[in-house]
């Protein structure tokens, strides 16, 4: 038996429940993972509260890392007392220990800790497939990333940054931008009131390249009204609720815009794509061109109090939680 945090129904963070739960011995191509590090994210908020269907009951989170216990007859990319990580589609994380597929198991290389994996990995995995597939970004671009403060903003400033991108963040406080100015942004906007007119300023009223914006509702007006005539508008979150529906005349009347939702699973299809993008992620870590900040550390039966923090905009960085 092992305890871990289990959603039945859907709502506030009252419906996340700590609970024991049976964990069996792993099939011929099942590893057996103890956590060591488990990270958080606003996905596993959206199925808390139903934005992403899910089937219920389930279990709650996509990430983390830890140390293989045990591993099924067939499986030979991974021992028992691997350090490993994973990003994986059906939610569970939130677990003492839990059974995956052997092929979704990600090495951690001896240059990042496990709880530097937790917090990175589909944080960074995402700032991958935007920065590098949803619009290649390259030397001299212009970027603009609303929350450069959070998980995923940190990542972002700091890849493209290291891709010879100019980064301007918007944030929320003065301590954020601080951070946001250690981490890849060239310039900072505090505050978000008339972001759209003050970024454009910021690049001569010219406009930015592109917008990154994991917001949403918030945001997603001033984020179209800051780009250049065909810039292209990143649309990858939800952070303040989902952006609304608008007339593609809205992109007409500010210059031929480009606009996409992404989502993750169209870019990280399958374990050879997302190793791909972990050789990256892994890379720049070791060469300390991104530096992973963990701003909060809870308990794994405290999961609940993780995710009120992350709603509220209370963290800063990344969200871990310890077994």
């Amino acid at each position: 038996m092992a305890k871990a945090i289990r959603l039945s129904e859907r709502g506030g963070t009252e419906v996340l429940k700590w609970q024991e739960v049976e964990v069996g011995p792993p099939g011929a191509e099942e590893a057996l993972v103890r956590h060591t590090a488990i990270g958080v994210n606003f996905s596993d908020v959206y199925l808390r509260t139903g934005l992403y269907p899910h089937p219920l009951p389930s279990g709650i989170g996509y990430e983390a890392a830890g140390l293989v216990a045990a591993v099924g007859r067939k499986v030979r990319a991974v021992k028992p007392g691997d350090r490993v990580a994973y990003n994986f589609r059906i939610p569970g994380a939130y677990a003492e220990q839990r059974l995956l597929p052997a092929d979704a198991l990600l090495k951690i290389p001896a240059s990042v800790s496990d709880e530097q994996a937790a917090a990175v990995l589909l944080k960074g995995l995402t700032a991958w497939f935007l920065l590098r597939q949803t619009c290649r970004v390259k030397r001299g671009d212009v970027l603009l990333i609303p929350a450069a403060a959070g998980g995923v903003g940190l990542i972002l400033s700091q890849w493209a940054r290291a891709l010879g991108a100019r980064v301007i963040g918007v944030v929320g406080t003065e301590d954020k931008a601080r951070l946001a100015r250690r981490s890849g942004c060239n310039q900072v906007l505090v505050g978000y009131e008339q972001m759209g007119a003050r970024a454009r300023q910021l690049n001569r009223g010219r406009g930015v390249d592109v917008v990154y914006d994991g917001v949403g509702k918030d945001t997603l007006f001033a984020s179209l009204d800051s780009l250049r005539p065909r810039g292209m508008m990143v649309s990858f979150g939800n952070a303040s609720g989902a952006a609304p529906p608008f007339s593609p005349l809205e992109l007409a009347k500010r210059g031929s815009l480009y606009f996409t939702r992404t989502g993750a699973g169209d870019y990280l299809t399958g374990p050879e794509a997302q190793r791909a993008g972990a050789r990256e992620l892994f890379a720049l870590i070791k060469r300390k061109a991104i530096r992973v900040h963990i701003g909060q550390r809870y308990p794994l039966a405290a999961a609940a109090q993780a995710q009120l923090d992350l709603e509220s905009r209370r963290t800063i960085g990344s969200t871990v939680l310890i077994p």
